[in-house]
């Protein structure tokens, strides 16, 4: 069984913002390959579950805020008895340029909150990451930068990633992760 975190802030308020990166790539996701949806709310967190690859998936997506967003994954983890090799955290990276990804199989949070609650929850920095560049302001307070609402540029440029992002997330259920990094974070500028 797998679990996909997507992550991000509930609530109108934070629609189209920066940090909410990972709720809008499932949405997008879930459209693209009209995926029929039932979600379910358990443990302060939206799911849905599908066989994908001849394997139980679970996509999540925490609802306790960004900061908390590992006490849901803990409690998803630790009820379906997930392993931590199983585990996919797609989130953005205020390192990356818009346009820009990529996939990781472990390492720091780098400063993201959400990430580092993850850790912290879990005990282990070795849960793989799909980051998503959302580029990074030096001239505003970085909470007010990832809580601001993309441009219509940017939500062009991140539509097109998108795209890519499909492929990947559909790799990512048919290979090993180690083929997954070497096909496409080469392919980032």
């Amino acid at each position: 069984m797998k679990l996909v975190v997507f992550l991000g802030n509930p609530g109108k308020e934070y629609d189209n913002t920066r940090h909410n990166i990972g709720f809008m790539f499932l949405d997008y996701y879930i459209k693209k390959k009209k995926i029929s949806v039932e979600w379910t709310s358990k443990f302060n967190g939206l799911f849905f579950d599908t066989i994908i690859n001849g394997e139980k998936v679970i996509f999540l997506k925490p609802q306790s805020y960004m900061n908390l967003s590992g006490t849901v994954v803990n409690k998803f983890v630790s009820y379906y008895k997930i392993d931590i090799s199983d585990i996919l955290i797609v989130c953005d990276d205020l390192d990356l340029s818009i346009g820009n990804f990529k996939l990781k199989s472990k390492g720091s949070s780098g400063g993201h909150n959400g990430l580092k609650n993850i850790e912290e929850c879990l005990k282990t920095q070795d849960f793989k990451r799909l980051k998503i560049g959302i580029s990074k302001n030096h001239e505003m307070d970085t909470k007010d930068y990832v809580l601001g609402k993309l441009s219509k540029e940017e939500n062009n440029v991140i539509d097109k990633t998108y795209e890519q992002l499909v492929d990947v997330l559909d790799t990512y259920f048919t290979c090993e992760f180690s083929f997954l990094m070497n096909k496409y974070n080469k392919k980032n500028r």
